[in-house]
């Protein structure tokens, strides 16, 4: 053995710092590069204890196995009163639960506009004064109710909602319609052009897909994200594709159903590239709902952020946040504005990168780069360095840049604290005053601590 390690060929394996195997690629030594990180400092404890649960494998092999064999199907489209039972003076809204206090620019100007909108309030001032005093009103979280919401996420009674059956597992999701770009609420936006079109959306637009698909449903989300991902959508911030095969699916039925107001609602729908993330939303809230309450299983259900904070939820520990500061993205800003005038990152919608979309399937979107900034190398490098911290690869799902790899879905807690990356996702960056509305759109990291309180929770557990 001895002699061998003298007179032979070396053979070296590196670890850690890239200074050593660039000093023997000078030299033209053969070698083994190993990415190994050391887990996050004060996890070990924990990790060892989780990744020693003689139920964990298996746990989390069901987990994912429902998350990936979930086959979400729309349904139909309903207002909020009737699908989710909302009275008047309650409103949900994205992220962990927030109080009025606490809340960002942009969630207040949501639920100022809300309260607007279904009457309760004559001002906007007087809308402040009512969400401040708590008199009547009650606010919660979309997630706690099947729901998701894009950016704000608020949702009242009289909004639309779009309806998604998994079809595999019975669960129902549901997600407000899109209002399209400009001065929306989902950003803040209140005055009288964001009430008027939430009228319209609620009087023409809602009845009108209702109708459509009564004819023509229900719709295979799985099948139509599939085939967008394969056309150079990520389902988050590009949903170009996606949007222009919803149109193609419906467009025939509504022509049938609204015959008097077809073209308007067309033109709305094909006028708004966004216009599918809320289904694709509603899609990926329901995979993700089919994997909760495995004991054990450290899969990650729900990420969601509220313009303050940044939470998870984990399918073996119920319906608990664990949360840690919103970061503020970092990315392109539109026309003059820049980092001082973005608010912290807010939205349901890292419900897409959950279930392996998004900020997970940017190899598919090269495009995407052009919107969030980096170059194509980029997008390929943050797609592949998710497959580091999750359980399987979508089946269906997948990217061809990557020779038809799935994309890396499913995150683990265990994972994530055990090599040190962080979920990527990509984002639209809502401005910090009330109404500003978008400012750019960037890449995010969730706050580390949340995946190791979730660690310890299960450690604990």
């Amino acid at each position: 053995m001895t002699l061998s390690m003298l007179y032979g060929e070396p053979r070296v394996i590196t670890v850690g710092a890239e200074v050593l195997a660039e000093a023997l690629d000078r030299q033209a030594v053969p070698q083994r590069r190993v990415d190994w990180r050391p887990p996050a400092p004060g996890v070990a404890a924990s990790l060892a204890r989780v990744l020693a649960d003689p139920r964990r494998v298996q746990a989390n092999a069901t987990a994912v196995g429902r998350m990936l064999s979930a086959r979400p199907m729309l349904t139909g489209v309903r207002p909020a009163r009737e699908a989710l039972g909302l009275e008047a003076g309650t409103f949900f809204h994205a992220g962990p639960p927030i109080t009025w206090e606490r809340a960002s620019g942009p969630m207040r100007g949501a639920l100022i506009g809300a309260m607007l909108f279904e009457g309760l309030a004559a001002t906007p001032e007087e809308a402040a004064e009512r969400l401040a005093s708590g008199a009547g009103i009650t606010l919660d979280s979309c997630h706690h109710h099947r729901t998701v919401g894009p950016m704000a996420g608020v949702v009242s009674p009289s909004m639309w909602m779009l309806e998604v059956a998994d079809a595999e597992h019975g669960a129902t999701a549901y997600c407000s319609l899109n209002e399209g770009l400009g001065k929306v609420l989902r950003y803040g936006a209140y005055g009288p052009e964001v009430i008027e079109r939430l009228r319209w959306m609620g009087e023409v637009l809602g009845p009108a897909l209702a109708a459509a698909l009564e004819r023509c449903g229900p719709l295979d989300l799985r099948t139509l994200v599939a085939q967008a991902l394969q056309m150079g959508d990520e389902l988050h911030n590009r949903n170009r594709a996606a949007t222009s095969l919803l149109v193609r699916e419906i467009a025939p039925a509504v022509v049938e159903a609204a015959p008097g107001r077809a073209a308007e609602v067309l033109r709305f729908v094909n006028g708004n590239d966004h216009f599918f993330l809320n289904a694709g939303m509603a899609a990926a809230k329901a995979a993700a709902d089919a994997a909760r309450g495995v004991p054990g299983s450290s899969l990650v259900v729900a990420m969601a952020r509220n313009g303050t904070d940044f939470g998870i939820q984990v399918s073996g520990l119920g319906d608990r946040w664990f949360t840690g500061p919103a970061g503020v993205p970092d990315g392109l800003y539109l026309g003059g504005y820049g980092p001082d005038d973005a608010n912290p990152d807010i939205g349901d919608s890292t419900i897409t990168e959950t279930v392996g979309l998004g900020g997970f399937a940017m190899a598919a979107a090269p495009a995407i780069v052009r919107f969030v900034g980096g170059e194509v190398a980029d997008a390929v490098a943050a797609t592949t360095s998710m497959y580091e911290i999750t359980l399987a690869e979508h089946p269906a799902y997948q990217i061809p840049g990557l020779g038809f790899r799935g994309t890396p879905a499913g995150i683990d807690v265990a994972l994530v604290a055990r090599t040190g990356v962080l979920p990527v996702v990509n984002t639209g960056i809502a401005g910090r005053v009330a109404g500003t509305g978008q400012v750019g759109a960037g890449l995010v990291s969730p706050p580390a601590g949340v995946f190791t309180a979730a660690l310890d929770a299960l450690a604990a557990a």
